[in-house]
């Protein structure tokens, strides 16, 4: 199962910076099982996939989503041997979230789902765009937990001059996989939280082969 790496000396930040934070960045409690239309909008009655989607079997619920612990926040430090909060460039934060099940043809389940957060500027921040890696990941619960189907998304906010504290949405698809048996979509839970160790993997270069010696 993957892993989400948060960066070293996170927790420090977190305990220096409350006290900048408190006041501007209170964010909105996560509702229980919120309405995805309401929050986010929703394209049942147009296009192809919508005509073409099945209906849900009775007393179906659309999994949970949950954030995944320990990456429900994201920092990026001057120095990121030792972050300080007087070092923070940024603190992103998800506030709230929300999900859609459709049925597609050949029994296939598709997941959309919605997040809103946040980025708040520290005194080593600028304005401009901040990254933020953020990973969707289906996941059977149990006493052998099995990753269903995961996906990175990776969004570009915008902080715009003369502001430090910016909402964002996203909204991300494809999330599917075949419909589980009877009762066994109970035991699928929606994780969400952010993934910079995976972003980082992703800018790397792929290493070049070895170029093979010629034998006389």
């Amino acid at each position: 199962m993957f892993e989400f790496k948060l960066p070293r000396g996170l927790n420090v930040v977190f305990a220096m910076f409350g006290s900048l934070l408190a006041g501007c960045s209170s964010l909105p409690s996560m509702p229980s099982a919120p309405s995805f239309s309401s929050m986010f909008g929703s394209d049942k009655g147009s296009g192809a996939q919508a005509s073409a989607a099945s209906t849900l079997p009775a007393n179906f619920e659309c999994p949970d989503v949950t954030l995944r612990q320990g990456a429900a926040t994201m920092t990026s430090s001057a120095n990121p041997a030792e972050p300080t909060a007087m070092n923070l460039r940024h603190q992103v934060t998800i506030a709230t979230t929300a999900r859609e099940c459709r049925l597609l043809p050949n029994n296939i389940l598709s997941i959309k789902v919605g997040m809103q957060g946040r980025v708040i500027l520290g005194p080593e921040g600028s304005p401009g765009a901040v990254d933020v890696p953020v990973r969707y990941a289906v996941i059977r619960e149990g006493v052998d937990p099995k990753p269903i189907v995961t996906k990175l998304d990776r969004i570009a906010v915008t902080v715009p001059p003369g502001d430090s504290n910016v909402l964002f949405t996203h909204v991300t698809e494809g999330l599917e996989f075949p419909m589980p048996r009877a009762g066994e979509i109970d035991s699928y839970v929606i994780y969400i939280g952010f993934d910079p160790s995976a972003a980082q993997d992703q800018k790397k270069p792929k290493a070049k082969p070895a170029a093979r010696r010629k034998t006389s």
